[in-house]
């Protein structure tokens, strides 16, 4: 019988997370500007609220594709890429 716990395929789980975003209106320029304070540099703007709604999940989930790269190469050589 075969053991499907020994599998080497990956198990992908969906995951909600809920982070808090600051957004300032830009007077000067038009429209706002937004960060995540728990991803660093994970900044963005939009002309409108809702685009920039929309541009921060967009960065968020750039932002976190990029940490989890970066964490696989630091697993693979053991050291930070």
């Amino acid at each position: 019988m075969a053991n499907a716990a020994t599998s080497s395929l990956p198990i992908v789980v969906d995951v909600a997370v809920n982070l808090t975003a600051i957004v300032r209106p830009e007077p000067e320029a038009g429209g706002y500007s937004a960060s995540i304070p728990a991803l660093p540099g994970c900044h963005t703007q939009g002309e409108t609220l809702d685009e920039v709604r929309a541009n921060l999940r967009e960065a968020a989930e750039g932002w976190l594709a990029v940490a989890h790269e970066d964490s696989l190469a630091r697993d693979a050589t053991g050291e930070a890429p």
